[in-house]
């Protein structure tokens, strides 16, 4: 039988999810990202690796692209789950990192003003965002609560006139100092109620300190923030988010985000582990052709053809405007696992090389233990899914 044929911008696509769900335009436009990609991109990951900083011509290089309103595609397919989905995937398949930046843009923070700002409020800022033009990230979890952040939110704002006054802290914030603008959300001290604020970063009572030492997504800068009675204005308020049911809706929207970077490491792993085997020699062939190495790859496809088949048919649904916490937790939570177990088989077949940046796969290997808990970690996409299936919640 003929080797699996590997498609330059989606890898391995045996069951051509991409043909079927992608129209030409948007598979061109994510051509030119991945041509980018490898020509630009691939070749400053193991020093941005070893120096744990993200290489600033990761922005001036995306996003010129504009991806997230591409030319030839339509307005509908570029916003849609599905293209975002398969944007993130490409993206992953090169690194975990960069596709996590750009998704803070793309998604974390353009989804929190699309779903919880004004219709005055999106109309202004959404091209601003999509053109990179106004950065931001969004800031929801805290040193002391990310699972159990919903009762748990400890910083505050206090209405003060035409202001509010923002004090606390947040952690994990991806790209926080690099970014022109935080999404924090914060408990209405009158209310209880969660709002959510477009707070610049350079505000006085801003301090933001990276996060050191981290054995993932190094090149991505995760950051602390503190604010210490930071002042913003009521206009700078997201006006439709009123409470946790609204940040639970915007959660919902981006959960998809993450089981697409899920999928699109698990590719990148194949690609590296694939070409590996077949470069690397031992006994007086490549070790390719061992059946061992086979089988392990084949494992790997078919992990990654179950997670893409998964999250094909999510943004799908999402797109015919059907959505569901749990349809969401269960695709986060089964591509992630799965992407743990693909990693590991990719760095099986590598070998003792698996462990070093130059053949690629260690990223990917180190990079999925992030993945598993960011966004919702295993054990509460789990709950979420086990709620709906039993009618009974299991958390406190």
């Amino acid at each position: 039988m003929p080797a699996l044929e590997s498609d330059a911008t989606f890898g391995i696509d045996p069951y051509g999810f991409a043909q079927t769900h992608l129209s030409a335009p948007a598979r061109d436009a994510l051509g030119a990202l991945q041509r980018t990609l490898d020509s630009e991109i691939r070749p400053l990951l193991a020093d941005a690796w070893d120096s744990a900083t993200m290489p600033a011509e990761v922005w001036e290089k995306l996003g010129p692209l504009d991806l997230m309103r591409p030319a030839g595609v339509s307005d509908a397919e570029a916003r849609s789950s599905m293209f975002s989905g398969f944007r993130n995937y490409v993206l992953a398949r090169t690194d975990v990192s960069v596709a996590t930046l750009y998704n803070a843009q793309s998604g974390l923070f353009r989804t929190t003003v699309a779903l919880g700002g004004s219709a005055e409020q999106v109309a202004r800022l959404d091209p601003l965002i999509a053109s990179f033009r106004l950065t931001g990230t969004f800031a929801l979890t805290e040193p002391d609560h990310g699972s159990d952040i919903a009762g748990g939110m400890e910083t505050t704002a206090r209405r003060d006139g035409d202001d509010w006054i923002i004090s606390g802290a947040k952690r994990w914030i991806g790209a926080a100092a690099a970014v022109d603008t935080l999404a924090i959300f914060a408990r209405d001290s009158e209310t209880g109620d969660v709002l959510a604020f477009l707070v610049p970063r350079r505000s006085p009572g801003v301090t933001v300190t990276p996060i050191e030492g981290k054995i993932a997504l190094r090149p991505m800068q995760n950051a602390a923030i503190r604010l210490d009675d930071v002042r913003v204005p009521e206009t700078d308020r997201l006006q439709n988010v009123r409470g946790w049911r609204d940040v639970a809706r915007i959660l919902r929207a981006m959960r998809s985000d993450v089981a697409w970077i899920a999928t699109g490491l698990q590719a990148g792993a194949l690609d590296a582990a694939g070409r590996y085997t077949r470069e690397r020699t031992q006994f007086g062939r490549p070790v390719a052709g061992f059946a061992l190495v086979q089988e392990k790859l084949a494992r790997i496809l078919g992990n990654l053809t179950s997670s893409l088949g998964m999250v094909v048919q999510l943004s799908a649904r999402q797109d015919a405007g059907e959505f569901a916490d749990e349809n969401s937790a269960l695709a986060k939570m089964q591509t992630a696992l799965l992407a743990r177990r693909s990693v590991a088989l990719a760095r099986e077949v590598c070998g003792g090389n698996g462990l070093l940046l130059e053949h690629g796969v260690a990223r990917f290997f180190a990079d999925a233990e992030a993945v598993y808990s960011y966004e919702g970690t295993h054990e509460i996409t789990a709950l979420i899914v086990g709620r709906a299936l039993t009618g009974e919640s299991a958390f406190v």
